[in-house]
């Protein structure tokens, strides 16, 4: 009887050796000059911020016979927060809450406003569409500080100087914020998906709270942040435009208290102007690490065709 000869097991396949300059797609890309540059890039970006923090936990003693890139003294941030908050009957809390009142009203009303025009413009016909669209892109070209002195000549002549209105109604004003709600809003809503609601009876002003705002979301983020900044950041507008303390934001007040520092005769506050610096700053990174997310995807929004 032949012996039955047992049937070997096939040999497993050697992986591909991978052909040298060959793409892989699990490999990510390296580059020593891009390293570089973006380590310069992080390190000027966060020196200002440091020199702000080391110099925010100093006395004004300290503040001129110290390293200004390094703590050195006594550690006062906590002082000197208390005292910026307290300083000239709690000044800095009353601009604070003017800069909050013109962010949510004016940054909030902008981008509303530029949700509702830019999808009215992507969305509907209408004759001058091509004119609207020229001096959309006209406004964008123009500075903002270019049209100041002619806004606040205007506003003198019907009673707006001098109170928060003269701040806020500008502040709705975004052309850049328009502009890109236009772009955004003619690629995200598909014509078919309003074609759809309109069979079923639903009205125009149904449509867009129900259906276009939920997909014009990150788009209004996108604007909403650059809204946000703006007039956290506007100094020349209300600089020119009140003229009572009361109701600066903390750009033009921040800058009074400096220049208060710096009149003969009077009390060096420069400790607590780096303070409220760093104070101000800290709700403009609260939001952006919040909204993150969102304004990612606003970007990345339309990069890949479909």
């Amino acid at each position: 009887m032949a012996a039955t000869e047992t049937a070997a097991p096939p040999r497993a396949a050697r992986p591909a050796r991978p052909v040298r300059g060959a793409w892989n797609p699990n490999r990510r890309p390296k580059s020593k000059t891009l390293t570089l540059v973006m380590t310069l890039g992080l390190v000027y970006s966060l020196l200002p911020l440091f020199w702000l923090l080391v110099n925010s936990s100093k006395t004004q003693a300290n503040l001129f016979t110290t390293n200004g890139l390094w703590f050195g003294g006594h550690f006062a941030l906590l002082d000197n927060i208390q005292q910026t908050l307290t300083y000239n009957g709690d000044e800095f809390l009353r601009w604070f809450g003017n800069t909050m009142l013109y962010v949510v009203v004016g940054a909030g009303g902008a981008t509303f406003l530029a949700t509702l025009g830019g999808y009215g413009l992507a969305k509907f016909d209408f004759p001058g569409k091509r004119g609207v669209f020229a001096l959309v892109l006209g406004a964008v070209a123009v500075p903002s500080t270019a049209l100041a002195v002619p806004t606040f000549l205007m506003f003198s002549k019907i009673g707006l100087v001098n109170n928060p209105w003269g701040i806020i109604i500008p502040s709705l004003v975004n052309p850049f914020g328009l502009y890109l709600m236009w772009i955004f809003s003619r690629d995200a809503i598909p014509n078919e998906l309003l074609e759809a609601a309109r069979v079923d009876g639903a009205r125009e002003w149904r449509i867009f709270f129900s259906i276009t705002l939920r997909l014009l979301r990150p788009g209004m983020i996108t604007v909403l942040l650059f809204a946000v900044v703006a007039t956290w950041n506007n100094y020349f507008l209300p600089l020119i435009m009140l003229n009572d303390p009361k109701w600066y934001p903390l750009t033009v007040g921040l800058n009074q208290w400096n220049a208060q520092s710096q009149t003969a005769g009077s009390t060096p506050i420069f400790n607590l102007v780096l303070t409220g610096s760093l104070l101000m700053i800290v709700p403009i990174m609260i939001v952006f690490l919040v909204m993150q997310r969102y304004w990612q995807s606003g970007l990345a929004a339309g990069s890949v065709k479909q």
